[in-house]
């Protein structure tokens, strides 16, 4: 979500072949046999065998250690975390989740169960943000992770939605190897074909409805909310087994660029543009993608609409408490707003 991303994401940069892309050539065809392990992504690196030290959610939502907390954990867990993207993000394993899970051998989970997200200067409260976009989000009805915000706003910690009670992982691929494209090439691509499609294409016949129906509301809400980071990685599908069921994953990554980037525009392109589309287009992709019928998706729009109606209540309040957010909670309210009135 850099400024350069910002600039660039929309020219299809000249793709690099790699070991992710030769994999996922192999997953073009829908029921495929070869599908990836979330540790064959780019989302984490491939360690999560590896022992992760263990460290306390709940210190890290207290925000204790005297505001250098981002720095010890830094220090402890850098060298376990490989998650990508510009938001400064660490890999953790919680004591007290694996202890809830019921594990007689707390080292049965091994790697991480938890990630937390900070921000730096050039994108100031950024995990306010993102937490906010998750609220509206929520309220909607879509699946999330469990998401909570420190008491200093400083870090978000998200539970991992692919850890299994037994300390396995589930599979996960995100859009890119769908389209068997290159992370360089994350930004190139419709939500028509290269979202809506792909996923009827790979997903199990009995998700494929109830998971149209939450990726056009994914797909609206982060136009309404003016996330201009929805990318091929920001979408992605689940399965427990290799020859098991395949559905969409729950919602991640989404937050408002415009509140940094005024003039970003969606990551994607819908009927051709990467104009923020109105209201009507929405309807009309729903419909003519035959996602629902005219009232579910007008249905929809309008839950949409009473989420982030009610989400700008809770951030004016937050804003009220913490001083440090209010001028990026403005900018974030003077967005969802222009995304309300417009789309």
């Amino acid at each position: 979500m850099a400024p350069s991303q910002s600039a660039q994401k929309h020219t299809p940069p000249r793709s690099v072949p790699g070991r992710h892309e030769s994999r996922s050539l192999q997953l073009r065809a829908p029921r495929a046999h070869h599908r990836l392990h979330l540790s064959e992504l780019l989302l984490v690196d491939d360690r999560l065998d590896e022992t992760i030290p263990f460290q306390s959610v709940d210190e890290i939502l207290a925000s204790r250690r005297d505001g250098d907390l981002f720095q010890y954990l830094v220090e402890r867990f850098a060298a376990f975390s490989g998650v990508s993207g510009v938001q400064p993000k660490l890999l953790v394993r919680d004591e007290r989740t694996v202890a809830v899970a019921g594990l007689h051998d707390r080292s049965s989970i091994k790697g991480a169960t938890h990630i937390v997200k900070f921000w730096e200067r050039e994108f100031p409260e950024l995990a306010a943000n993102e937490y906010f976009c998750l609220r509206a989000a929520e309220r909607c009805g879509l699946e999330l992770p469990r998401f909570r915000l420190s008491e200093d706003g400083r870090a978000l910690v998200i539970d991992r939605f692919d850890l299994r009670a037994d300390g396995r992982y589930r599979g996960f691929e995100d859009f890119c190897v769908l389209n068997a494209r290159s992370t360089a090439d994350k930004y190139r691509g419709s939500y028509e074909t290269s979202v809506l499609k792909r996923f009827r294409d790979f997903a199990s016949a009995d998700a494929v409805a109830s998971g149209s129906e939450r990726l056009l509301t994914l797909i609206a809400i982060n136009c309404m909310l003016r996330n201009g980071d929805a990318h091929l990685k920001n979408f992605g599908v689940l399965y427990d087994d290799m020859d098991g069921p395949v559905r969409l994953a729950p919602v991640y990554d989404i937050v408002t660029t415009t509140a940094y980037l005024p003039a970003d525009t969606m990551a994607l392109t819908l009927n051709g543009s990467t104009r923020w589309p109105t209201r009507a287009q929405l309807q009309a992709f729903g419909e003519t993608r035959q996602v629902g019928t005219p009232a579910a998706i007008r249905a929809m729009l309008e839950r949409i609409e009473t989420a982030m109606a009610e989400t700008i209540a809770e951030i004016e309040a937050y804003a009220k408490v913490h001083r440090g957010f209010a001028e990026g909670g403005k900018r974030m309210i003077c967005a969802w707003h222009e995304g309300l009135a417009k789309t």
